[in-house]
């Protein structure tokens, strides 16, 4: 039969009872100082962190986060289904730098679509039991009431994206209005004279901003904007497919096409294919998100390059910063856009 002695776990290491009896302290005062409570004089945190160092002691992580009132989780939630969420490489760039941030903590990521009224109400509640510290969530539509549930039941919540100009959600973004402006005025700087676009839905706030770029840059050059130039998507390839058939239905003279992203802009030159269109000869096409997907297209893609995974990181860091209470600060972050250019325009 096994024998333990008091004070010494079953697998032999050292236990919280005897780091206590070491420093000459309570349980409770080896806990509060494990767990970086303020309320601890440095005379005892020092005795008990030299007890610790003496005896090698490694606190429970599964106790150390029940003692915390924490699960040491976060969720990323998605609002799309799985078939989106593969095919599109902006969801796998924002997972990447979310998963590149937390490498080095104790931190585990739970991935959860959410697909139906029903998934949202069971999130919430498995949510609400403190299951996870805290939520990251993407592709945000406007209409969407997580995000100020989640807060009103103070759970530490980050976007990527927003849902308005106004929003008050902390959250993580990119210059979609200025990346707009600049693949349309690379556009008319290479002599393009009807330049159309194919946006995303109209209850995203992303793809209002890229819209509003498109029209600004095209004011600017002394142009107004011309809604049969307008088609909408939902950011997949086979709506810039259909988007496309539409546009030159309607505008058979168009010779540009900003495509608000990489996925419509490949369903874009495949329906120009089918048209007897080629690219750029005929129509130039600008694609935005900057993916794999991009450079591999024939011709390749130009593309405004929005940073995914610096997003990932960067909401990622905001929402470490959120649960650890690290200060006032709810953050708001705008991060800049580029243009890549290659041979589709």
């Amino acid at each position: 039969m096994a024998v333990t002695r008091r004070g010494t776990g079953r697998d032999g290491r050292p236990t919280l009872e005897q780091v206590a009896a070491r420093a000459g302290v309570g349980r409770g005062t080896v806990s509060r100082v494990i767990n970086g409570s303020p309320r601890v004089s440095e005379r005892t945190r020092a005795a008990v962190e030299q007890a610790i160092a003496d005896l090698g002691y490694v606190p429970h992580r599964a106790a150390r986060a029940l003692a915390a009132n924490r699960s040491d989780a976060i969720a990323l939630v998605v609002p799309e289904a799985e078939t989106r969420l593969f095919a599109e490489p902006y969801f796998s760039g924002i997972i990447r730098g979310v998963s590149a941030e937390l490498a080095d903590t104790d931190i585990q990521l739970l991935l959860t679509l959410i697909r139906t009224p029903k998934e949202r109400a069971r999130f919430s509640q498995y949510a609400a039991s403190h299951r996870v510290d805290g939520v990251l969530l993407v592709s945000v539509h406007g209409d969407d009431p997580m995000p100020d549930q989640l807060a009103e039941m103070g759970i530490p919540v980050v976007m990527n994206g927003r849902r308005s100009s106004d929003e008050l959600v902390p959250h993580v973004d990119c210059d979609n209005v200025g990346g707009a402006q600049l693949a349309v005025e690379h556009l008319l700087g290479r002599g393009r004279s009807t330049v159309a676009t194919i946006t995303g839905p109209s209850d995203m706030y992303v793809a209002r901003c890229r819209v509003e770029g498109y029209q600004e840059a095209l004011r600017a050059a002394g142009r107004e904007p011309d809604e049969e130039l307008i088609a909408r998507g939902d950011f997949s390839e086979e709506s810039g497919h259909a988007a496309m058939h539409k546009l030159i239905a309607r505008r058979p003279e168009l010779d540009a096409v900003f495509c608000a992203s990489d996925l419509m802009a490949i369903g874009a030159r495949r329906a120009l294919r089918e048209l007897g269109r080629s690219v750029p000869g005929d129509v130039a096409l600008v694609g935005f998100d900057d993916s794999a997907l991009a450079r591999h297209m024939d011709p390749a893609l130009t593309s405004v390059r929005q940073p995914m995974e610096g997003m990932g990181r960067a909401m990622t860091r905001s929402l470490l910063a959120e649960i650890g209470d690290a200060g006032p600060d709810r953050p708001r972050l705008v991060l800049p856009t580029e243009l890549v250019r290659r041979a589709s325009s």
